[in-house]
């Protein structure tokens, strides 16, 4: 599907679609596993024209969705584009890349330097200038009032964006591990991408993202220091996807305690079950009026997949991923 649409979504107006496709082509940016990243230099250059316009444009109230892939951050994006003021945009790592070059854990378009976490000392006032000129320029262009922006690796920068943003929202969506974990594995098995050259798949270029996930979240933390023997270049990709699940669902968590007004957490399993009821009270909370058509398609697009069998996972590794799930509110077998 063109911009993750299908031919329902053109039932709720051509207006909905057309603002749907321009960010697609024109500000998203095209990511190693995608089909045209020959069009980058234009979006590129149309992202630099928007950062460099003189003008001091403020953006008010971004929406920014947060988490771990694979966990209902796509559908979550693509149900609240529907709404009539949302400017919807899927993982615009283009326009952060204009930002902070620093923020490309999966080389999508830079070789090296990735960081995953960034705070609110590492703003300099030109990339605040930057972002607020991007994103306030992409709601004119697209004549929406608020931005909704999908980047799970945001749920580790959320200082940072709030020190950009001050009043900005984070959704925050926890899955089950049990189920997110073997769609990760999946991912990469059915869209990754092979050459002589590279390898890109969901660990990026070559395993970058997954090296800086190991040095940088890992190997420096000591509540997982039982398992640093086990994270090696070559673990395999189930025990990744599982220590990406933690650390994610971990941060989540702190996040929303350190940040109660700000960090909204949104249950998967309880958007499948409700979906009128959690999708009502996510957009009040992001000070959102609710909207009809986001509830509506949410019925026609949600569906429960069928329970996944526990994930194949070294013994020691095992261990913390049951306490995270029991800390998040799921059962383990």
């Amino acid at each position: 599907m063109v911009a993750q649409v299908d031919r329902a979504y053109l039932g709720y107006g051509l207006g909905r679609m057309a603002r749907r496709l321009v960010s697609y082509a024109l500000f998203e940016g095209r990511a190693l596993t995608t089909k045209g990243r020959w069009f980058n230099p234009i979006i590129f250059a149309c992202l630099r024209a928007l950062a460099k316009f003189p003008g001091e444009p403020v953006l008010r109230q971004p929406i920014f969705i947060t988490g771990l892939g694979r966990s209902g951050t796509t559908i979550l994006g693509i149900l609240l584009s529907l709404h009539r003021k949302v400017g919807y945009l899927n993982e615009p790592k283009a326009i952060w890349h204009l930002i902070n070059p620093s923020q490309d854990l999966n080389a999508n378009y830079s070789s090296g330097g990735g960081v995953y976490r960034l705070t609110a000392d590492d703003v300099r006032p030109e990339e605040r200038l930057k972002a607020h000129r991007m994103f306030a320029r992409y709601l004119a262009l697209t004549g929406s009032k608020r931005v909704v922006d999908k980047y799970p690796e945001l749920i580790f920068r959320v200082a940072y964006v709030r020190e950009i943003f001050p009043d900005a929202k984070f959704i925050f969506i926890t899955r089950s591990g049990a189920d997110a974990v073997p769609s990760v594995v999946k991912w990469s098995e059915r869209l990754g991408v092979k050459s002589e050259e590279h390898s890109d798949d969901w660990w990026g270029r070559n395993d970058i993202k997954w090296n800086y996930l190991r040095e940088q979240l890992i190997l420096t933390n000591l509540v997982y220091e039982s398992i640093w023997p086990l994270v090696t270049p070559d673990l395999d990709h189930t025990n990744r996807a599982a220590l990406e699940w933690m650390l994610t669902m971990r941060e989540g968590l702190e996040q929303a305690q350190r940040y109660p007004d700000t960090v909204i957490r949104l249950s998967y399993e309880a958007l499948l079950a409700d979906p009128e009821g959690e999708l009502i009270r996510l957009q009040q909370q992001c000070g959102l009026e609710p909207d009809s058509a986001v509830v509506d398609y949410a019925k026609k697009r949600l569906y429960d997949n069928p329970a996944k069998e526990w994930p194949a996972l070294h013994p020691k590794i095992d261990v913390l991923f049951r306490a995270t799930m029991t800390e998040l509110g799921y059962e383990t077998p």
